[in-house]
């Protein structure tokens, strides 16, 4: 086989610059480029610019975060699950750890992300060999130092993304033109290494890009183009899974002996980004995903949407399926493949703003307002929704299944639990850890964000422990469906007794019993907890509400029985029953996590094809 293709094949179908330049219009009025040399597109700035957005389009469109990365891959956890129906080879196996290495919806995102990191080595190689790189005006070399930096942490989302599904992977830190001559079928690298050459790339990285407030300074505008401070939270998301556990190529799950190494770089960007002012959470919880990332909103004011997939064009290659695979129908319209756990939906207090954005247990009717409550067993998730699309709206009537919604990376909200986290496992819990974890708190609660209050804030004194308890369900909570949970759960070494006491807690839901408190994160308040949770709901009919409360949607209380009769204006559906554990792939308990194994499941399978391809590339653990 010729080496050039061979070398093209195993990573990702890599290509040269004569076809990289797609664009991302998102931030960018430009046409594509194509059939020319890397000599062209590198002699300006504009054109340059045009290259680095090649790199961001292969963040979405259905092989990227799109639907695959973002909604197939981080599922199922301990907050949401995938759809229902029988084994598939395909996006259901996937959900419950039953994927082989044949399975296509595995291969194509693999290889997307390699794309990502072809792309991004072409820039990194061709931009400082720019004659403006070095002679150009102040302007121009401000401008070209960041789309570097940029390509620098494109490369680095890209592998982080690939290394926590695959683990160990082949070095690709050079273009595949380089590479072929070189070591055209490599072997893989253990991920300590790559995630050092990451780490060392981002630093090098939060050199180069601007603050949010500096971008007027070099002639940028404000878009969703990276910026230092999402660099210097990427870097500390980084830290904390090269400081966390992974399944290694034995088959046992480890953390490396220098972990607090790699926190003290979390606490440390994480505490630049907090002290930088650039970044704030925005005060209502529900107005960040209603009004500004559902609205498709140009601009974040607050700064706390860190880093967006943008996604364009109403198709497959670059704009997303948010919206429409996942979240409520509208009219019929959508998948509603991604369910929240009826465990999760009652680990959150009653009072707390975010169970009634993250949990939507409706559908939407054929007028695109009237809400139809739906049983505990087919809540959705919520934070994307097709009901709350704006600017413009999407009519009930359109089958469109592409609604151009960015697919949320970064927000400022993690920021403040990385440096929780990071700081309480240095030195346990002190007033900046508190302080950190609070604001998050107090923000969910439609409290003040900087005045102390009792009645949400973490009581004072916990131990260490307790403390990590806390925040491990605190990420649930503020981060729940944002593709966030089941990579936590893997590094913190939580995956298999979060798995087990979820069905376990199914299980006793199913038969009317007492759930009991999680083993592994702080446990339900105390009136969920109950055995006299209603087995019924009623749904106001007619109701417009998007709220889960009562008034709201619903007529009754979800923490107390409910009548057996359905008062006038309602319809009833059904609520903490059997049906939560029935046998097949309809209920919740029937699905969940079926073909989990530890020491197998916290990796996917290296796609077949790559392996064909590539004679040196092995298999992961179990497979």
């Amino acid at each position: 086989m010729n080496k050039n293709i061979s070398n093209k094949i195993t990573y990702a179908v890599a290509i040269t610059v004569l076809f990289l330049i797609s664009g991302c219009k998102k931030y960018l009025d430009q046409k594509p480029i194509t059939d020319v040399s890397s000599e062209v597109v590198f002699s300006d700035v504009p054109n340059a610019l045009k290259a680095v957005a090649g790199i961001y389009s292969r963040l979405v469109g259905d092989q990227g975060y799109g639907i695959r990365v973002s909604l197939y891959f981080p599922v199922d956890n301990d907050e949401m699950q995938g759809p229902t129906g029988a084994g598939d080879n395909d996006r259901r196996d996937i959900a419950r750890y039953a994927a082989t290495s044949g399975n296509a919806q595995i291969e194509r995102p693999f290889n997307q992300l390699f794309q990502g990191i072809e792309y991004a080595n072409i820039c990194i190689d061709n931009i400082p060999k720019m004659n403006l790189y070095v002679s150009g005006s102040d302007g121009e070399k401000k401008k070209l130092q960041r789309m570097l930096g940029e390509a620098l942490t494109l490369r680095a989302q890209f592998y982080h993304e690939a290394i926590r599904n695959w683990g160990d992977l082949p070095a690709h830190f050079e273009p595949a033109y380089a590479l072929a001559s070189k070591n055209p079928f490599p072997a893989r690298v253990d991920r300590d290494t790559l995630y050092d050459r990451i780490l060392s790339d981002l630093k090098k990285a939060a050199e180069l890009v601007p603050w949010r407030n500096e971008l007027g300074n070099i002639g940028d505008q404000a878009d969703e183009r990276i910026t230092k401070g999402t660099v210097k939270a990427l870097r500390a998301r980084i830290a904390l899974a090269r400081g966390g556990y992974s399944l290694r190529k034995n088959g046992s799950m480890q953390r490396p002996a220098d972990y607090i190494a790699f926190y003290q770089i979390a606490k440390d960007e994480c505490n630049d980004i907090i002290n930088s002012g650039q970044h704030t959470l925005n005060p209502s919880f529900k107005s960040l995903w209603k009004d500004q990332v559902n609205a498709r909103a140009v601009n974040d004011p607050n700064g706390e949407l860190m880093f967006q997939a943008s996604a364009i064009g109403l198709n497959g290659a670059q704009d997303t399926k948010l919206g429409y695979y996942n979240g409520p129908t509208v009219n019929g319209l959508g998948n509603k493949s991604i369910n929240v756990l009826p465990t999760y939906f009652y680990l959150f207090d009653s009072t707390d703003t975010r169970r009634d954005v993250t949990c939507a247990p409706y559908n939407v009717g054929a007028n695109g307002t009237i809400k139809i409550g739906q049983a505990i067993t087919a809540i959705c998730d919520g934070k994307y929704r097709r009901d709350w699309v704006s600017n413009p709206v999407v009519s009930p009537t359109s089958a469109v299944q592409y609604l151009s919604l960015k697919w949320q990376i970064i927000r400022y909200a993690d920021v403040l639990l990385m440096f929780a986290e990071a700081e309480n496992e240095i030195n346990g819990p002190t007033a900046s850890a508190y302080s950190a974890i609070n604001s998050v708190r107090r923000r969910g609660y439609g409290k003040p964000l900087g005045a102390v209050d009792a009645s949400v804030d973490l009581p004072a004194g916990l131990s260490k422990t307790l403390f990590f308890s806390s925040l491990v369900k605190e990420r649930s909570l503020e981060l729940g469906g944002e593709g966030i949970r089941k990579y936590d759960l893997i590094r913190w070494n939580l995956l298999a007794p979060a798995i087990a006491d979820t069905k376990s807690n199914l299980q006793k839901m199913s038969t009317a019993t007492a759930m009991t408190d999680p083993s592994y994160m702080a446990g339900y308040p105390s009136y969920c907890k109950s055995a006299a949770l209603p087995a019924s709901m009623y749904y106001i009919t007619n109701t417009v509400s998007d709220m889960s409360n009562v008034g709201g949607i619903w007529f009754n209380s979800l923490y107390r029985a409910a009548s057996a009769s359905t008062p006038a204006g309602t319809t009833r559906v059904a609520w903490v029953s059997a049906a939560i554990a029935a046998v097949g792939t309809t209920s919740p308990l029937g699905r969940f996590a079926t073909g989990f194994v530890s020491g197998k499941s916290e990796l996917l399978p290296i796609p077949q094809p790559t392996r064909d391809a590539n004679s040196n590339m092995t298999q992961n653990p179990g497979y």
